[in-house]
């Protein structure tokens, strides 16, 4: 698959182009589950990361789905959906902190998606940052709100990793990094790569 390289200067061009190159000798493969890893690689530079996301329930083929209908994409903080690329995109896409009640005794990314409600459904969650915002929307997935697909990579040692395999668990399309690692930068790559494979089957 190439590159989309719309938006690039000519040094960022062959930049991006000898990324690609330097990955593809640790993802030799060119499926779309193989793209969503390169890009993880590169945003890291880490190799190591291709071992860590778990795909479950076909998720990319109903992120696909997502976004060429237009479904609103939910963001669990200000960084995730910054680094969103809106610019082949219709969907909406929101922070769930605007959300957020400012008197709670929960997280404000909990509240947020909370309040947020039935709108999850059919939606896109990207959690990049917050496990309690993992482990909420894990709690109204179970109260049968339905989003089109999980993200969930949020990062560190108290509830990241149990949060993330509390989704894994569930009956829903989810891409999930593995253990205590993750963070927005890569909730970022996969949603922008899902993004990029909607653009590229369009040309």
């Amino acid at each position: 698959m190439k590159v989309d390289m719309g938006d690039y200067t000519e040094e960022a061009r062959k930049i991006v182009e000898k990324s690609y190159s330097i990955v593809n000798k640790f993802i030799p493969g060119n499926s779309p589950e193989d793209m969503i890893l390169k890009r993880v690689v590169i945003a890291t530079g880490d190799p190591e990361f291709r071992n860590l996301i778990a795909f479950k329930n076909d998720p990319v083929s109903a992120g696909m789905k997502a976004i060429k209908k237009g479904s609103p994409i939910f963001t669990d903080v200000e960084m995730v959906r910054a680094g969103i690329n809106k610019r082949k995109l219709e969907s909406r896409v929101e922070c769930v902190l605007e959300y957020a009640d400012k008197n709670t005794e929960l997280t404000r990314t909990a509240s947020g998606f909370f309040n947020v409600g039935e709108s999850l459904g059919d939606s896109i969650a990207v959690i990049g940052n917050a496990p309690s915002a993992a482990l909420a929307l894990c709690e109204m997935i179970q109260n049968d709100i339905r989003p089109a697909l999980v993200i969930a990579t949020p990062v560190g040692f108290v509830n990241a990793e149990e949060s993330k395999e509390r989704i894994r668990t569930l009956e829903i399309p989810s891409i999930t990094s593995i253990g205590t690692r993750g963070g927005s930068t890569v909730a970022v790559a996969i949603i922008n790569a899902i993004i990029q494979l909607v653009n590229h089957e369009n040309h």
